[in-house]
């Protein structure tokens, strides 16, 4: 018999049946359409697995590439340069240039005024860099895979497998989502302190309405802090989406059976410019969005099918193949790192 909290739940989500019409909506590659080389235009530049996207206040924006073990730079002309790692899989670098450095499976960046953070994941670290001076930093994680270190310096502090990144509003707060640690941990930036806000290290479904520190977690993949103040997580393996409130409540907001796909394996998610969440339901190639005001959940981009159609005018026909990254520029604009495509879409007039 279905427990009340998620009958609750069903009363709020609508069960998605069909797509939503985004009426004049574009869809366009903005990098990684081709096999050019950096140094030229991005839309014409080879990529390697795409994941994270982010924006800086001079209207350049960077790519976080996955297995290119690197971070590109596209400047506002549109062309494509190298910004940090060599390219080579192992660590090194700290103290001196970005693109001498060396990353390992990085996952995620978040940028914020003049700096940009890196979730260096395999190498379970989170780095910094100062983008005027290009010199990048650890400030989380020891290397070492473990769980250690609450309550002290991040840096001296052991995670394992830092997957994505988000800050709060103020930019003090560094959600870190510590995925094999089943946890979700916090770095005040002024401090350099760390804790954890959500997970007891245990695998398994949090009870709704408990302490989310002393909750289980299934495969917290991605974070979002909400202008409300809630912390969102995405659940991996768990197919779920659930929010830890200002009281560090615990609950689900979509698990399985609340929606039609369920969730397959999905990845990241973001904030869209009314407070809705973006998801990159990566398995099941889409790109969704969840309302928090009235719960419900419609398709904005991808067919279902594994594929790289691109139908400039209409989202809902162009294919994705896991899609891994889900980004909205302050201008309203979408960016989706279309992962296994190897490319970045840029969606328009979607909202």
């Amino acid at each position: 018999m279905p427990t009340f909290s998620k009958m609750l739940r069903k009363t709020v989500l609508i069960v998605v049946l069909g797509c939503a019409h985004i009426q004049a909506a574009k869809i366009e590659c903005v990098a990684g359409c081709g096999e050019g080389p950096l140094g030229g235009p991005a839309k014409g530049a080879k990529l390697i697995e795409p994941f994270g996207v982010d924006f800086d206040q001079q209207g350049n924006w960077y790519i976080c590439q996955y297995k290119g073990q690197k971070v590109s730079k596209v400047d506002p002309r549109g062309i494509i340069t190298l910004f940090a790692g060599t390219g080579e899989k192992t660590y090194g670098g700290d103290g001196g240039p970005a693109q001498y450095a060396e990353l390992n499976d990085p996952h995620s960046l978040y940028i914020k005024d003049k700096h940009m953070y890196v979730a260096d994941t395999r190498n379970h670290r989170v780095r910094k860099i100062d983008l005027k001076t290009g010199i990048i930093t650890t400030i989380a994680g020891t290397g070492e895979a473990g769980y250690s270190g609450d309550g002290g310096p991040a840096n001296q502090a052991e995670f394992n497998g830092t997957f994505d990144l988000a800050l709060d509003a103020a930019g003090e707060k560094l959600y870190v989502a510590d995925l094999n640690n089943r946890r979700v941990r916090v770095v005040d930036l002024k401090s350099s302190i760390v804790t954890t806000v959500a997970g007891n290290g245990t695998q398994g479904v949090p009870k709704d309405g408990a302490e989310a520190i002393k909750s289980p977690l299934v495969d917290p993949r991605a974070v979002v802090v909400h202008s409300s103040g809630n912390l969102y997580i995405l659940s991996r393996r768990g197919n779920a989406l659930r929010l830890v409130d200002k009281k560090g409540k615990i609950r689900t907001v979509i698990g399985p059976g609340d929606i039609r796909p369920d969730m397959n394996g999905p990845k990241h998610l973001c904030l869209d410019l009314q407070g809705n969440i973006i998801i990159a339901d990566s398995e099941n190639h889409l790109i969704r969005r969840y309302s928090p005001k009235d719960g419900k959940v419609v398709t904005i981009a991808g067919t279902g099918e594994k594929g790289n159609r691109l139908v400039a005018d209409d989202p809902l026909k162009t294919q994705l193949n896991r899609p891994h990254g889900v980004y909205v520029h302050p201008s309203g604009a979408l960016y989706i790192s279309d992962s296994n495509n190897h490319r970045v879409l840029k969606m328009t007039s979607w909202q």
